[in-house]
Formats: structure tokens, C-alpha cells, sequence
């Protein structure tokens, strides 16, 4: 039986992907599929115009939505297409920027074929990371990740088991700069998409938040703005709350008040202690923190300011 588990578990474990993992299809001949995203002023004929460059592109809209903001006067649009066979996300880029260049458009063309690469911070809980590890080895979410970076040790083991390099850095005030440093070196070694602070309990410098705007998501771990701080379960415990909730947000400078891309609640009554608090709430920060993540990889969170506009 011993002999049989040992040979299960290395079954089970996948060593890290190779850098900028292909789907299938990209590999077989099968038509590749995008995304295109933009953002402009509003005003009449955009659709229009997008709809009539992507055909003349030869491409086929598999899915499109699109929504206009009253109150910003921003237009924002979000494309499924498959292309023809062959073509490649430089030469849609290049057949688009006319339309774009005419609407002053903040735009980018997303090739579906290419898995976002994805780093993933972490302290001393480790559910959110157990479950992003989960959601990524059932193919729930479609991402690889290059490495789980840790001011603690703790998680070394859990890394290990899914074939994933764990970086210990630990954060003192003293070697903050540092560790920083060697993140960021991380980073760019692994041309990452996406940072994960997955209940990683160390505030970034305002100069690592700028360099990673708009692709840096943590989970808060109470409905924002209230109860902040630390122990927010506990303080919901003392106000006789009836729902508790956690909120995934983009990383800013200002903290926990950047950008809200989803956020979960369940709720709570009388019976329940702050530890039963905590144990709901590590199940809605799990659900909060993986749909944001997907709906980030799949290219469905467009930027409106200090708000999100969220395609699902």
C-alpha cells in the first residue's frame, strides 16, 4: 500500500510549466481564438467600426459585450474572435491600431493560447493558496505558476507538492528593501502577468504598488471599508453582524481602498463564535480571491478609475 501511495503522489505532482505554456489547439492547427479589450470616450460608431475592422481581419466574434459608463462618459468592450489560421496576436495588433488610433483607445489584443503566468504571495494561512493551487491543477483556473514567494516557511512543503519553487524571503523593516528587491527580480525572471497577495500580510512599498498596477490583486479579509485592520472577524463578532464577506480588490498605494473586482458574503447569526467567523470566512475569501483571479486571466476586469468594470 506504502509502495502504492508513493507512486500516486508522484503521478499527481506536475513540475513547473515551461514559460509561456500553448494550449492544444494552438499546437494542432486549430483556429486561434483572442480577446480584445478596450476603453475610449464615449460616442456613436465604435462598435461599428470594431465589428468592421475584425471582419475585414478575417476574424469571426465568437462573444462580444460592451457597456457605457453615464456617469465617466468611458465606453468599455470586451471581444471573443477567433482568427484565421496562422495569425498571430502581433498582426491583429497591427490590423486594429487604425480603429483604435481613431478612437483614442486604451486597447490590448490577448492571445488565448498563452496561459497568464502567475506569482503568488503568502504568509501563515494558507487556504487561499491551497485552493488557487487546487483550482489551477483541475484546470478550473487555466494559469501556471512559476513560483510562491513567502516571508515564512510554512508552505514550503504544500509548494513542493505541486511542483512549484517556494521562495522564502522574510520581511523585517531593516530587509524589506531587499526582499522587495529579490520579488521583483522574480518577476522579471518569470515575465509574470499576475501577482497573488493570497492573504500575504506584509504591506508593499508605494514604489512596488505603482510598478504592478493593474496586475496585482489581494484579498481582503472583511467587506471593505469596514473593519479594517486586524482580527475583522472579531470585530464583526462584537457588532452582532448577520453577514460577513471578504473583498478582492487590485493593489494600490492607498491600502485596501484600490479597485473592488469582486467580493463574497455569507451569512452569520448569533450562534455563531469568532472562530466559527473565521472558518466561514476562509471559504468566502477563497471564492472572492479565485473569481477575481479568473475573471483577471481571462481578460474580463476593464479599469474605470477607482472602479471596475467587470465583464462575466
Amino acid at each position: 500500500m506504502a509502495g502504492i501511495l508513493c507512486a500516486v503522489d508522484v503521478l499527481l505532482r506536475r513540475p513547473p510549466g515551461p514559460a509561456r505554456t500553448a494550449s492544444a489547439g494552438s499546437l494542432h492547427g486549430v483556429q486561434p481564438q483572442f480577446v480584445l479589450t478596450l476603453s475610449c470616450a464615449d460616442r456613436p460608431g465604435i462598435v461599428h467600426a470594431v465589428a468592421g475592422r475584425l471582419a475585414d481581419a478575417g476574424c469571426n466574434i465568437l462573444d462580444s459585450q460592451q457597456f457605457g459608463d453615464a456617469f465617466t462618459g468611458r465606453f468599455f468592450m470586451r471581444v471573443h474572435i477567433s482568427g484565421p489560421a496562422g495569425r498571430g496576436a502581433p498582426e491583429l495588433r497591427e490590423q486594429f491600431a487604425p480603429v483604435a488610433t481613431d478612437f483614442g483607445m486604451d486597447w490590448e489584443v490577448h492571445d488565448l493560447s498563452v496561459r497568464p503566468r502567475v506569482l503568488i504571495l503568502v504568509s501563515k494561512l494558507g487556504h487561499c493558496l491551497n485552493d488557487l493551487l487546487f483550482r489551477r491543477e483541475t484546470g478550473a483556473l487555466k494559469i501556471d505558476v512559476p513560483a510562491i514567494v513567502s516571508n515564512h516557511p510554512d508552505f514550503a512543503a504544500l509548494a513542493r507538492w505541486h511542483g512549484v519553487p517556494f521562495h522564502h524571503l522574510p520581511v523585517t523593516p531593516d530587509s524589506k528593501p531587499e526582499a522587495e528587491a529579490k520579488l521583483r527580480a522574480l518577476v522579471d525572471e518569470h515575465q509574470i502577468d499576475l501577482v497573488v497577495l493570497a492573504r500575504y500580510m506584509q504591506v508593499l512599498s508605494d514604489d512596488l504598488c505603482r510598478d504592478l498596477a493593474g496586475r496585482a490583486i489581494n484579498i481582503h479579509h472583511s467587506f471593505l471599508p469596514s473593519f479594517k485592520g486586524a482580527r475583522p472577524y472579531h470585530q464583526a463578532h462584537a457588532r452582532g453582524v448577520k453577514v460577513i464577506g471578504a473583498t478582492a480588490h487590485y493593489v494600490t498605494a492607498a491600502l485596501d481602498e484600490g479597485p473592488i473586482i469582486e467580493q463574497e458574503v455569507a451569512r452569520v447569526d448569533h450562534t455563531d463564535s469568532p472562530d466559527d467567523m473565521v472558518a466561514v470566512g476562509r471559504d468566502v475569501e477563497c471564492l472572492a480571491l479565485s473569481r477575481a483571479v479568473r475573471w483577471h486571466v481571462e481578460h474580463r476586469v476593464l479599469l474605470n478609475g477607482d472602479r471596475t468594470v467587470v465583464f462575466r
